[in-house]
């Protein structure tokens, strides 16, 4: 069986990248439009790309009305701005939701007329206009990826848009941007990123070429976490996350992500709750439960991350659950109630999350056989 191996045309990554790719940047065209958020611009981050576009003579517009859960609503007003200020690619600037979104809006240019909803289960190979991928967070791994989640706002479903076409052409990863992040998001992002590379390696849908990103993931992961979350000056772990977010984006995008993924998305869309943060306090539950389902897997993580080096399968596969639930400790993960999210509510969802997780096609790509039963057993589990 042949396995694909996709990832962004080119990547300038390390300190001083922006500077180096404004060159790259002007042969993409000839004004772009730049999706972000407000957060970017309070930062004098969108200031920073800005001085680049102009140095090199290049004219943009700016969408900065992306927030934490994007939904199909912001997609067709940025479609709208980049229709009417005659914009030929895009430049996307901050966490995962500004990258997705300008994926979405590159997306639908191309089919203004057909409904977001419609492209799920239909992957995009058509040719689409340039994107470049700025990454602000150490996490998400979008910058490298062929997906995209947007909320459906008519079902209340966040949509996982998928294809080779959605890949940026151009990701620039410069650790800069990383040294703003807050706790909080440092903490959440790198989960995120984490959980990428745990299920790109556990994944039915797993390749041997992939496997080398998912490992160097992982172990740059617990080596450099607690310390970009402790000390976010800490240039050189803040570069180490990055590298691990982009491999771990690099890992999925040719494998899949698998349960936490799966049931993360309805927890999302239903309650508001930010996509790191819901993958967060799902990690350990989840990864638990199916670590049984692929013990050679999480052994060979155990062993290639330093914890142990027996050859015992279920002892090194203990021993990695074990050393995740002390670094998600050491990370102060949120509870589901200390996010708000009101029990009655939750409890009465529960079967709508599971059957959304199980269409979202996800949870089937874990090794163990996952049903939603099981899925509903596993929400309950997170009180």
């Amino acid at each position: 069986m042949a396995n694909p191996f996709l990832t962004p045309a080119k990547i300038i990554s390390g300190s001083a990248a922006l500077e180096d790719a404004g060159s790259s940047l002007a042969t993409l065209g000839k004004k772009a439009l730049i999706v972000t958020d407000r957060m970017m611009v309070q930062l004098g981050n969108l200031d920073k790309v800005l001085n680049i576009l102009k140095q090199h003579h290049i004219a943009y517009s700016i969408y900065a009305e992306i927030n934490s859960e994007p939904c199909d609503t912001m997609i067709t007003t940025g479609l709208k701005q980049y229709q009417t200020e005659q914009c030929d690619f895009f430049i996307a600037l901050g966490g995962g939701s500004p990258i997705d979104s300008m994926k979405a809006i590159a997306m639908m240019s191309v089919e203004p007329d057909r409904p977001l909803n419609t492209y799920m289960g239909h992957p995009v190979e058509v040719p689409l206009p340039k994107k470049v991928a700025i990454p602000t967070t150490a996490g998400t791994g979008s910058e490298a990826t062929q997906f995209t989640i947007i909320t459906d706002t008519e079902n209340d479903v966040k949509m996982l848009l998928k294809g080779g076409s959605l890949i940026p052409d151009l990701a620039i990863i410069d650790p800069q941007f990383t040294m703003t992040a807050p706790k909080g998001v440092t903490s959440a992002t790198g989960i995120d990123a984490l959980c990428h590379a745990i299920e790109a390696y556990t994944s039915r849908q797993a390749q041997p070429l992939l496997d080398t990103f998912a490992l160097s993931a992982v172990k740059r992961i617990f080596n450099n976490l607690v310390e970009a979350y402790e000390h976010g000056d800490n240039e050189e772990a803040r570069i180490q996350m990055s590298l691990a977010a982009l491999e771990a984006g690099i890992a999925f995008n040719n494998s899949s992500v698998t349960i936490v993924h799966g049931m993360s998305r309805p927890i999302g869309a239903l309650f508001h709750i930010a996509h790191g943060l819901s993958n967060a306090v799902l990690l350990e539950v989840c990864m638990n439960y199916v670590k049984d389902g692929a013990l050679d897997r999480f052994a060979d993580l155990a062993r290639y991350c330093g914890m142990t080096q027996t050859e015992d399968d279920q002892q090194a596969a203990d021993l990695f659950i074990e050393n995740l639930t002390a670094l998600l400790a050491k990370l102060n993960v949120p509870t589901l109630a200390q996010l708000n999210v009101d029990r009655d509510q939750f409890f009465s969802a529960l079967e709508k999350m599971a059957h959304d997780a199980a269409v979202s096609g996800s949870p089937a790509n874990t090794r163990k056989p996952i049903t939603e039963a099981a899925m509903i057993e596993l929400y309950r589990q997170l009180w």
